[in-house]
């Protein structure tokens, strides 16, 4: 019986959709969802950035700031699961295979929870290491923030499995909504723990805390309760050994990838602290915001796995071809809009931060610097979601060294002296606009057919 409104297709007609559907009008379709929940997403951090600000402070802002890499860094392996399971979930449900899909799906929800609970000390002992390394005046607190967000780690691991498993088998519009019930738990906690309590630091990770658990039982629920055609079970439940190997034989080198960009996103916060916590707040303000730009043309990278997990994996590598070139189209469209009509808010936006002087100009710098970026970030991460639906998850791993280790790093290293910490800011220029052109001729010269063997062997 054929669903009602196309957010209430079954998998089955989503599949359909996503393999015979015309290309644009899919392509632009499954976009919609992810792009709306990425810019919910990029108001998260925002949100947190107003609060901490209006009423903590700039050093506890500027604390949060330098410590979201390293949390990325730990949170790579739920990255690299999420990768992996985008495209063996892709895989399998355009060869039709519904019971793999759901087998795949409760394997890595078992072993992302699990994941979560083995980094979680981590984030401890990197809070020991990285106050001997940083300015005494955020030293503190950014202790304070990783030991705490410990427990916090779990259920950021299920969230990023969640998201692959929907957006594996096209279900996009299921992440936007988590996003949107995550966007109010973080305002209604902030409130209570930062501007009614006043609890700054510890109040921040009670926000995080207690807004990711409410959304990791409306996920449970979603997945293993409530009655669809993906309903799960750990009824029986014994670990796989094939899905667990190819599990990790495909995220590993997306796990490496992003511990590897993240790794370099630390050495460059180390680079910024050294102007103080006035700076480094400064930075992190105009990354939250431009964070807006670069969410929204790059969320089509979602989109472009799917449909292109899907399509190899019934052998339609022309038509997987086809959606990465009307993509990478799309989004450099979208870029110059986003350009043109960001750039007069760029003041504004700052102002509701903070309206002091000494901040305030290299503030709106940096976000207009930023955001000329988006260009190049978006056929990169075009090309990104291409490979990955491909299976092909090593070349990431080349392009994200190069992105932020060759390119970016070292631009900032050989600018430094002359540029100052603005050699940051236009270092993010260059290594993203220059990588992005590199993706693009490398996605042109691969052979476009599944790495991924679970569900051809």
């Amino acid at each position: 019986m054929k669903s009602f409104g196309l957010f209430n297709q079954t998998l089955e007609e989503r599949r359909d959709m996503i393999l015979n559907g015309k290309l644009m009008n899919t392509l632009l379709f499954l976009s919609v969802p992810t792009l709306v929940m990425c810019l919910i997403q990029s108001l998260i951090p925002i949100i947190d950035s107003l609060f901490l600000n209006r009423t903590s402070g700039y050093v506890v802002a500027a604390s949060v700031g330098f410590v979201v890499p390293i949390i990325n860094i730990l949170n790579g392996m739920s990255m690299g699961l999420g990768v992996s399971g985008m495209a063996m979930i892709g895989s399998a449900n355009g060869s039709g295979n519904k019971e793999l899909v759901r087998k795949i799906a409760t394997q890595l929800m078992v072993v992302g929870f699990l994941a979560g609970i083995v980094m979680a000390p981590f984030c401890f002992v990197s809070g020991l290491i990285a106050t001997r390394f940083i300015n005494s005046e955020i030293a503190g607190d950014v202790f304070i923030y990783l030991g705490l967000y410990s427990f916090v780690m779990p259920f950021l691991f299920l969230t990023a499995i969640f998201n692959s498993i929907k957006n594996g088998i096209g279900q996009p519009e299921a992440t936007l909504y988590r996003m949107i019930f995550l966007l109010v738990g973080k305002v209604v906690f902030n409130t209570i723990y930062l501007y009614v309590l006043h609890l700054g630091t510890i109040g921040s990770v009670l926000g995080s805390l207690s807004s990711y658990f409410c959304i990791s039982v409306w996920m449970y629920y979603d997945l293993f309760i409530k009655d669809s055609d993906l309903k799960l079970s750990l009824k029986d439940f014994h670990f796989d050994k094939e899905i667990i190997e190819e599990t990790f034989r495909l995220g590993v080198p997306a796990m490496i990838n992003h511990m590897t960009v993240n790794v370099g996103f630390v050495l460059i916060n180390m680079e910024v602290q050294k102007y103080g916590g006035n700076i480094m707040n400064a930075q992190t303000i105009a990354i939250n915001l431009s964070t807006i730009c670069f969410l929204i043309p790059s969320s089509l990278s979602t989109t472009v796995t799917t449909m292109v997990s899907m399509n190899i994996g019934v052998g339609r590598s022309e038509r997987a071809k086809n959606t990465f070139y009307r993509a990478s189209i799309v989004a450099i469209i979208i870029s110059f809009i986003i350009i043109v009509v960001f750039f007069p808010f760029a003041k504004p936006l700052v102002l509701l931060f903070h309206t002091s002087e000494s901040m305030l100009g290299i503030t709106i710098d940096a976000v207009k610097i930023y955001t000329v970026a988006i260009i190049g970030f978006s056929l990169y991460m075009i090309a990104q979601g291409a490979f990955i639906g491909l299976g092909k998850t090593k070349i990431p791993v080349f392009t994200g060294v190069l992105r932020i280790w060759l390119l970016r790093y070292l631009f900032i290293l050989a600018f430094e002296n002359s540029m100052g910490v603005y050699s940051v800011f236009w270092g993010n220029v260059f290594s993203n606009t220059v990588a992005g052109l590199i993706c693009f001729v490398i996605a042109l010269k691969v052979p476009w057919e599944s790495s991924v063997k679970l569900v051809h062997s």
